[in-house]
């Protein structure tokens, strides 16, 4: 009989602390680039060098400066102001958008694959259409008959990717309905509503939030190319899509008016890409596994 008090420290000794596995550097440095653009634009809606719609005649097409730090364009208004002024519109395009197609499509593909049948069929051939439509056409049919707005332009953009998500989610939910806790739910006599809202949609979220923060940029790119076209945010706003369009006109005497916007434009999109890579590492079971 051994002793307790005499026992090996091996056999004492407390397991290993699991080590925790560290965080994707595209996740890091996503979410950091993210919260500088979201300080940009806080700052921007309160605040700028110039008035972002204040014109000085004399001062037109000045190139970058001490005083300008980027230039004006030709009505004299100061191009860095307009960026930083237009920068929470070109964000919420991309998060209202967003919004509108997970608030539509979620419900649509929980319903699409749980249900099966009738239901299913509805909705999927439904889907089948839009998706059939580019999406800057779709953009266009539904902003065509209305008068161009910011919200109609980010609830246009928030249809067309509607789709995109109902796809997803009814795709996990027919994953997710096979596995045994739902068969368990099922046994103890849950209702419907209770297994998709309360057993499922918690499982379902991380492929649904990683798609949904890839879907901001697309998001974004497509609310400035309505803007673009005249049909998103209308003069004297300083939306990134319209500045581009105002300054197409003069980019061989006065680059700086398009390129500010454009380069905005760019660095918004790659952070958002880098965030949502890095979150897909993270939450994908499957990357986590290769990483470990």
């Amino acid at each position: 009989m051994v002793d307790a008090t005499t026992a090996t420290p091996a056999a004492t000794a407390a397991p290993p602390a699991r080590r925790r596995r560290p965080w994707p550097a595209t996740l890091v440095w996503g979410t950091a680039g993210i919260a500088a653009v979201l300080a940009f634009a806080l700052v921007g809606a309160v605040w700028t060098p110039h008035p972002y719609d204040g014109m000085n005649i004399s001062a037109r097409f000045a190139a970058p400066s001490a005083t300008y730090w980027l230039g004006t364009d030709e009505f004299g208004r100061d191009v860095l102001s307009r960026v930083m002024a237009g920068a929470h519109l070109s964000l919420f395009m991309g998060a209202f958008a967003t919004f509108i197609s997970l608030a539509v499509g979620v419900p649509l593909g929980l319903i699409a694959g749980y249900f099966r049948g009738l239901r299913e069929e509805v909705i999927m051939r439904a889907v089948d259409v839009m998706i059939s439509i580019p999406p800057i056409m779709l953009g266009l049919l539904i902003l065509a008959v209305t008068t161009p707005d910011i919200w109609k332009s980010a609830g246009a953009v928030g249809l067309i990717y509607v789709p995109i998500i109902v796809r997803l989610t009814r795709g996990v939910t027919l994953e997710l309905g096979a596995q045994e806790f739902i068969e368990a739910a099922r046994a103890r006599g849950e209702r419907d509503w209770y297994i998709l809202f309360v057993e499922i949609l918690p499982n379902a979220w991380p492929p649904i939030i990683v798609e949904a923060a890839l879907r901001v940029t697309f998001a974004i790119l497509l609310g400035a190319a309505l803007s673009f076209l005249g049909l998103g945010v209308q003069p004297p706003a300083s939306d990134w899509g319209l500045m581009i369009a105002e300054g197409r006109p003069f980019l061989s005497q006065a680059p700086w008016i398009a390129i500010a916007p454009g380069v905005a434009l760019v660095v918004t999109v790659i952070l958002i890409n880098l965030f949502g890579d890095g979150l897909r590492e993270r939450l994908d079971p499957r990357l986590r596994q290769k990483g470990a």
